[in-house]
């Protein structure tokens, strides 16, 4: 059975040595549990250990737990997947965070339905940093212009970057991201995150500059 108390302790000392190794504060670095797949109660049990950050990346399943889960104070929902102009609403509803905006159109609509809020919604800009077919995400060069319609949101909050590496990418990769990030900052200084990093290149995204990581299968197990 996952011990999923033991799990977090686990991860969160891998994030505080890898932080001793690159000299950044622990507290600098926040880990969001990837609870997609995975059943509400084994959410709970991350909760009651101390977890609150969570990322969920089907929206129709997310919503589900969202609404079985909604006792628990402070939590924070974050979506992590792609996200489709038809489920926007839903999105905008139900969630925190949105770290996957990566066109103009996904940043309107959200907008407009986030216009209930009684906050903005954070949102991250996913970046293609690795320029893969398979994946989503804005170029190098598109980056500009959709943080500048972001900006211009009056219910989005622009909090940062996100990006998902090629598999086994180089440490430059990630110091690119890192670039950007802080390139972005100079027009919007208010952006505070740099969301990448998963068990396999946590270590290469902490000492990059990642602020947000993202973990999974060693906090809750395999896929069901």
């Amino acid at each position: 059975m996952t011990n999923i108390k033991d799990n977090l302790a686990i991860i969160k000392q891998q994030i505080a040595h890898v932080c001793q190794l690159t000299h950044r504060a622990y507290d600098e670095v926040s880990l969001l549990a990837v609870s997609k797949t995975k059943p509400g109660n084994m959410i709970e049990q991350a909760y009651q250990a101390g977890q609150r950050e969570f990322g969920e990346s089907y929206v129709q399943e997310s919503v589900e737990k969202i609404q079985q889960l909604k006792h628990l104070p402070d939590i924070s929902w974050h979506f992590i997947g792609p996200v489709q102009s038809n489920k926007t609403r839903q999105i905008a509803e139900n969630f925190s965070w949105v770290h996957s905006i990566d066109r103009v159109k996904i940043a309107t609509r959200l907008n407009e339905h986030s216009s209930r809020r009684d906050t903005r919604l954070n949102v991250c800009i996913q970046v293609n940093i690795s320029s893969e077919q398979t994946k989503s995400g804005v170029t190098i060069e598109e980056l500009a212009e959709l943080a500048q319609v972001i900006e211009q949101c009056k219910n989005l909050e622009l909090r940062g970057l996100m990006a998902i590496p090629q598999k086994n990418a180089e440490r430059t990769t990630f110091d690119k991201m890192h670039q950007l990030f802080n390139q972005l900052k100079q027009t919007h200084p208010q952006m505070d995150t740099l969301s990448m990093g998963m068990s396999g290149d946590m270590q290469d995204a902490i000492a990059a500059g990642s602020t947000m990581v993202r973990i999974g299968t060693a906090i809750f197990g395999g896929r069901d």
